[in-house]
């Protein structure tokens, strides 16, 4: 024997999820490194790194087997019964043959789908009718012979073994004998298995089952395992009674090891042989698009082609327009690539067809005419100068990537077209890993070895944070990082938690869903890849090769995005017509309205496409853009790197900079951007006027400078200067130019992608020239969930002139709307928190039918829905939709009898009874008599609306002491105006407190948001003012501070932040407003004098010392309370709804009872002033 002919055939990659360690590539590297031939990869449950391994194994010149370890039920595969069906057993497969691997692929893809409980199982029944082309070993300890053998029976384990080799085929089942000695049970099986073997002649193969490289990375598999389980390594090992090594190492071991059985180390040689299966990569498997009797896809295209040429220009074609056709539908053809883009051109077509918004185009695709004929792309290429050889490049044979923008609420609507086009059993989206990054492996690593949040959390934000999204490699950050460096190097715990997280970085934690990628095949997926069940909605199924494994196995990906700023688009489109009765033409808009530039230019652009950040609105104020290509080169520019020569960009417009070329020849190439280069189009054009390239090279240029391909760059350097020169570019000269287009190569920008940008860019602002509240009502409907976004949307509602306004029942749609005839945006139904969809909906609807609600019995009468119950109808009278009717604080005071009188009401009208129906208005409202509640505060009527809309929209809290305070206090929306380090003093309500611990002290401190009427503020309170007013931070509570102003660059942009570091801090209540007014106007700032004013005010807070100190609202009552007590009381809580949960205590035989009561409350110091003006303010206790 010879150990060179042992092939591993049981062995595990980092895509058993958790499970083992090693990356394929690794795997593949101790497999050469040890003279081996041949490499087996069996995961648990998957093939995932099936691709990675086969191209790994043909770099390496070693043969690759392709296996799964997978999971067997112990009754059928669709039983699911709980402590009977979750301890399947275990199997390994591998592929022999080319109908093995489909039967792989159908194995692994029934257990996902029909398998599935805990783990993807599949039984007997369905393995023997997939088993052709397979060799199936009787697997590891928790295999079913294994077990059986284990346990001593013996019967079953030789009728186990006949049942197995029926399955397969004799010559296609192996008892596997594992190396394991350090496993005593694993011994005792081995020993039992050359007994059945000689028993029933089935034959003996050799394994080992390895899950990681070196025996020094089992503390790194342990810690996997951990992770998975939510385990420290403590209890792992304290729990755990296997003490096996599971590595990767030298095969001489296991042939001495089992050398009384000779055959079980040849017959790894002998199944490696036996393997035929070539995986097919590098092919590309187009759907079969149906076409027209008697034509071929080529001949269709062109049809299809010169119909559209014929509509975007003139019939007949301009010649130029003929021309680039040609050469663009002989490439198509060339690479056979027509049916492609008549897949492409049929759904974007049928999704316009059907009023779904798609984008103009996305990515290079907007450089060919011919997808701009099919109506794939919106914008002419001829007319911005776009290139074809960036889309395809004629020299080399790529299939095409056409990435469409599809409104993201019509989306779902053309994937559902596209699965019954082309069949369910041949779309699939694309299956993604979540990884172990390397702040997450930090993390993970500290907790599996016992660190506490703060100790972990202290190490991991050391770790650098990711540029551009680029993660900095731990090994290097050790190095790089000053502070992680110097923690790695003193503290021996660190040093072993970073020494852990470095092998656990990048491996796939759990498996996920690309968010937009699908592949749509030319026959039954499963034939060519394993699929399991989706995690989106629009996609039951995602193959089990990730996005670049689906196209090396030559599955057609394409991607459909949903861009919300489409749907925004889409949305104004219906509102305008619902308001105006205009319709407006998005594809036929004039590409130079004067109305559309002027907003640019005065830097309006919040809501515009990629035109609304602060720093790009100063810009483009600077710009004054008047031109389209000036959005185009504006979206380019504004992107780390090129951003540094925006400055030079709108000198060189405004004619105060020179526009200056190194040569004649540059001025085609960079006219339209004042001799700035901005795209990646400049560099390809560039090279055919200068040096003569031709579009292919052009293209080959672009890619090997983005890519730094250094081979390659060296040949074309060489023929750039030679053709240059053959232009009459001395050489010294040619040379300089190709070093600053290499230079520039790092942060062009793919112009036909930006054209697209900026064509979506235009819409958005256009509509917001014209149709100022339309546009904004779409956008705040876009953005109904994010309270941010809708924050400063109200606000640039205020400063167009356009009145947000509450919800109000008889105005209000179950979206933003704009009321006909007014200025005004009416909040949306289904906006309000407890409303939603559904009875937003159903009340529009009958307001449509039946007229508008007449009065409050009216609406109740007539809004008929099982969902609606108190929850809905508290959220409508607290947010302010029903002040019609009449004053909230009555409404909320007498919601059980509104809920009661909207439910006889329907119960009545279900007995079709006319008692309520007949009555007038007047007669219904007798019956409704409302009895009158205690007045409460403006601000708790604020917090109502703010807890239920999100934000205060008919007033803001700070409106009561804000005109008070007058000069003597600096507005928040000033704060931008002034310099770091000036002393200022701010008030406002908070909205938002994030508590965070300090790096070298951990001492905790926080970031506190404050709101006045004018803007918002981020406040940092430092430990030690932190640890004296921590307890005073509540949400809406109001606040008065100095503090010196902070002023910070964003990370990587030109754009301050403004914050103020809190000196001094006072929080105060309603009363206390007079007071403060007093001071402030005094001119003092007495803080002490202040916070006794303030807290001596306010309810004493106690705790007692026999009740734990937990979350709620505790309140003593007497053992007997009053009903007047218990009355007033629970007039508050309905009142003052929130998330804090209500506890009485009540003393009974000396000892203290908490009982739990059914109300929940908003725990502001308001609230709990009320209560304690009810039962004493030492018996309140939060």
């Amino acid at each position: 024997m010879d150990p060179k002919d042992f092939v591993y055939l049981h062995v595990h990659s980092h895509y058993s999820l958790l499970e083992a360690l090693p990356k394929p590539k690794a795997l593949v590297k101790r497999a050469k490194e040890l003279g081996m031939s041949a490499l087996a990869l069996t995961d648990n449950g998957a093939i995932y790194g099936a691709v990675e391994f086969w191209k790994a194994c043909k770099d390496a010149e070693i043969k690759p087997i392709i296996g799964a370890d997978i999971y067997v039920a112990q009754h059928r595969m669709t039983d699911k019964r709980a402590r009977l069906d979750d301890r399947p057993f275990r199997l390994v497969l591998l592929v022999e043959t080319e109908e093995g691997y489909r039967n792989l692929s159908k194995i692994l893809t029934a257990a996902f789908l029909e398998g599935f409980y805990y783990k993807p199982r599949v039984d007997h029944e369905f393995l023997k009718a997939h088993s052709k082309g397979l060799i199936a070993m009787s697997g590891a300890v928790s295999g079913e012979i294994p077990a059986a053998a284990a346990n001593g029976e013996l019967e079953r384990a030789e009728k186990l073994i006949t049942t197995y080799q029926d399955i397969f085929g004799r010559e296609n089942f192996y008892l596997e004998l594992i190396h394991h000695p350090d496993m005593p049970r694993q011994v005792e099986i081995n020993e039992t298995f050359k007994k059945l073997s000689e028993k029933t002649g089935c034959p003996l193969v050799a394994t080992k089952n390895v899950f990681y490289l070196n025996t020094e990375d089992r503390e790194a598999y342990e810690t996997q395992l951990c992770i998975q389980r939510g385990r420290t390594l403590e209890e792992y090992r304290r729990t755990s009674t296997d003490d096996v090594d599971l590595s990767f190492d030298s095969p001489e071991e296991i042939m001495e090891y089992f050398a009384d059985v000779p055959e079980a180390f040849l017959n790894t040689r002998r199944i490696a042989d036996r393997i035929q299966f070539q995986m097919e990569l590098g092919k590309n498997f187009l759907p079969h698009f149906p076409l027209p009797e008697g034509k071929t896809d080529n001949e269709y295209m062109r049809d299809l082609c010169l119909e559209g040429l014929k509509e975007r220009y003139s019939d007949p074609i301009p010649a130029h327009v003929m021309e680039r056709f040609e050469f663009e539908y002989a490439t198509i053809c060339k690479m056979g690539f027509s049916s492609y883009f008549l897949i492409v051109q049929d759904y974007i077509n049928w999704a316009k067809e059907h009023n779904i918004m798609v984008g103009p185009g996305r990515g290079s695709a907007a450089g060919s005419i011919v997808a701009y004929s099919l109506h794939i792309t919106d914008l002419d290429p001829l007319r911005y100068g776009l290139l074809f050889e960036r889309f395809l490049n004629p020299d080399r044979i790529s299939i095409p990537d056409i990435d469409t923008d599809f409104a993201d609420r019509g989306r779902g609507k053309v994937l559902e077209y596209v699965t019954q086009k082309y069949g369910a059993d041949r779309v699939a989206g694309i299956i993604t890993f979540g990884t172990l990054m390397p702040r997450a492996a930090v993390r993970d690593s500290a907790r599996v070895l016992g660190l506490s949040y703060q100790e972990a959390d202290m190490i991991a934000k050391n770790v650098p944070p990711p540029v551009q999204g680029k993660h900095t490699p731990l090994k290097e950050a050790i190095i790089e990082s000053p502070d992680l460096r110097i923690m790695y190097e003193s503290n021996p715990m660190v040093r072993r938690v970073i020494d852990l997280a470095i092998k656990l970085e990048g491996n796939p934690r759990h498996a996920s869903q690309h968010a937009c990628g699908i592949v749509i095949g030319d026959r039954p997926l499963v034939e060519r890849v394993p699929l399991q069940a989706g995690q989106h909605e629009d996609m039951a199924l995602v193959t089990q090769y990730s996005l670049n494994a689906s196209e090396a196995a030559g599955l057609v990906k394409m991607d459909f995005l949903g861009l919300s700023n489409l749907t925004v688009i889409e949305d104004a489109l219906e509102i305008i017509k619902a308001v105006t009765g205009d319709v407006v033409d998005m594809d036929h808009l004039p590409l130079d309205d004067a109305k559309t530039f002027a907003l640019l230019g005065r830097g309006e652009t919040t809501g515009v496409f990629q035109l609304e950040s602060d720093g790009m609105k100063r810009y483009i104020k600077e710009l004054q853009p008047s031109a389209f290509e000036d959005i185009i080169a504006m979206v380019s520019l504004y992107r780390p790197g090129p951003m540094q020569f925006i400055d030079s960009y709108i000198r060189r417009k405004h004619g105060v900079e020179e526009v200056i070329y190194d040569h004649p020849l540059m001025e085609n190439a960079f006219r339209e951007t004042y001799g700035i280069p901005v795209y990646q189009e400049q560099v390809m054009q560039l090279s055919k006027d200068l040096a003569g390239f031709t579009g292919g090279e052009a293209d080959s240029l672009r890619k090997a400078m983005g890519k730094k391909i250094v081979e390659l760059m060296t040949k074309m350097r060489a023929k750039f200067i030679e053709g240059a020169m053959k232009n009459g570019v001395g050489e010294v000269l040619a040379g300089k130019i190709f070093q600053k287009l290499e230079d520039f190569a790092a942060y062009g920008f793919n112009k036909s992608h930006a054209a697209c940008y900026a064509s979506i860019a235009y819409r958005t602002a256009y509509l917001k020239a014209y149709y100022p509240a339309c546009f904004m009502a779409a956008l705040m409907n876009s953005d109904s969930g994010n309270i941010d976004r809708i924050t400063i949307e109200v606000e640039e509602c205020r400063r167009m002139g356009l009145n947000a306004l509450p919800p109000d029942i008889n105005e209000s749609f179950p979206g933003f709307a704009v009321v006909r005839g007014t200025n005004n945006i009416r909040w949306g139904l289904q906006a309000i928190k407890n409303v939603g969809s559904e009875i937003a909906d159903i009340i529009v609807k009958e307001r449509k039918q039946n007229g508008v609600f007449l009065d409050l019995s009216d609406f109740l009468t007539r809004v008929n829905s099982h969902a609606f119950n108190r929850k809905t109808l508290e959220a409508l009278v607290k947010c302010g939709a029903l002040d019609r009717f009449g004053d909230r604080v009555t409404l909320v005071g007498n919601l059980d009898q509104l809920v009661m009188y909207n439910k006889q009401a329907q119960t009545e009208k279900d007995r079709n009874q006319s008692s309520l129906f007949e009555m007038t208005p007047e007669m219904a409202m007798q019956k409704l008599e409302l009895r009158p509640a205690d007045p409460v505060s403006k601000s708790v009527l604020l917090s109502w609306e703010k807890e239920l809309l999100g934000l205060y929209v008919s007033a803001h809290p700070t409106s009561l002491f804000y005109e008070k305070f007058g000069e003597n206090i600096s507005s928040l929306k000033s704060i931008p105006t002034k310099a770091d380090g000036d002393i200022v003093r701010v008030s406002g309500v908070i909205t938002n407190i994030k508590q965070i611990f300090t790096k070298k002290k951990n001492e905790p401190m926080a970031f506190v948001r404050i709101e006045d009427p004018t803007s918002m503020l981020e406040t940092v309170v430092f430990p030690k003012i932190y640890v004296k007013v921590r307890d005073k931070l509540l949400p809406e509570a109001f606040v008065l501070l100095t503090g010196k102003v902070s002023v910070r660059k964003r990370e990587e942009s030109e754009v301050n932040e403004w914050s103020v570091l809190v000196d001094s801090f006072i929080s105060f209540v309603e009363t206390d407003i007079p007071d403060l007014t007093r001071m402030l106007a005094a001119g003092d700032w007495q803080e002490d004098v202040a916070k006794r004013q303030v807290i001596d005010n306010a309810p004493k807070i106690q705790t007692m010392n026999s009740v734990k100190k937990s979350e709620g609202l505790n309140i003593v009552v007497p053992e007997k309370p009053s009903n007047d007590l218990i009355m007033k009381l629970r007039d508050i809580f309905k009142a003052t709804p929130g998330t804090t949960r209500v506890f009485l205590l009540v003393n009974s035989g000396g000892e203290d009872k908490k009982i739990a009561t059914e109300y929940s409350v908003m725990a502001t110091r308001d609230t709990i002033g009320k209560i304690a003006a009810v039962v004493g303010e030492n018996n309140v206790r939060y």
